[in-house]
């Protein structure tokens, strides 16, 4: 009898137990293990933008408050679930990078070759990303919030591109989240 869970290889778990230590939230390290279930079940050889946002959706109640009403956070998710069975599939043999230099994410966010599990540039980035606006905000740990915000930074990423199908702007996501940055700084209020 095989066992119903794969085993994990010894990259995989030490990516998993960095990203313990990768300044994230208990939340966020959730988002992020979701992200990488995602695209391993999808048949994605890298977890990237459209896979965290996916996550962020499914499990962060402040970023879907800030994504906007039930309509559009309905239309959003709709848009990533067809990527599986739709658009999206373009995505399957490509990577997603915007051409810049990569940036070095941090612990264990920092593969982005490996075809079991790893980053995709701009994943990786915007991890880094995310726990900079954390330490910006005065927070030891980045939050969703944190990552949806460093998810759109960039023009180029595959969830700046489901996003403004779905008719939500990312420019305006960022000043939703920078201007109600009390409501979801979990250490008083600090600015985002």
């Amino acid at each position: 009898m095989q066992p119903r869970i794969p085993h994990q290889s010894a990259d995989e778990q030490d990516l998993r137990t960095a990203d313990d230590d990768a300044g994230l939230s208990a939340e966020l390290a959730a988002v992020v293990a979701g992200a990488r279930r995602r695209a391993v079940r999808d048949g994605d050889r890298q977890v990237d933008t459209a896979h965290l946002l996916h996550s962020l959706l499914e499990s962060d109640f402040d970023v879907r408050a800030v994504i906007g009403e039930a309509p559009q956070l309905a239309r959003l998710l709709g848009y990533l679930v067809q990527r599986s069975i739709g658009y999206g599939l373009r995505w399957q043999s490509t990577v997603e990078d915007s051409g810049t230099p990569a940036v070095v994410a941090g612990p264990g966010i920092t593969e982005t070759k490996d075809a079991g599990g790893g980053w995709s540039p701009l994943a990786a980035a915007a991890m880094g990303r995310a726990r900079d606006r954390a330490e910006r905000r005065g927070a030891d740990r980045a939050a969703g919030t944190d990552l949806l915000a460093a998810i759109v930074a960039d023009p180029q990423a595959r969830a700046v591109e489901v996003l403004g199908r779905a008719g939500v702007g990312a420019t305006d996501l960022v000043a939703r989240i920078d201007s109600r940055s009390g409501e979801y700084a979990g250490d008083g209020g600090a600015a985002c």
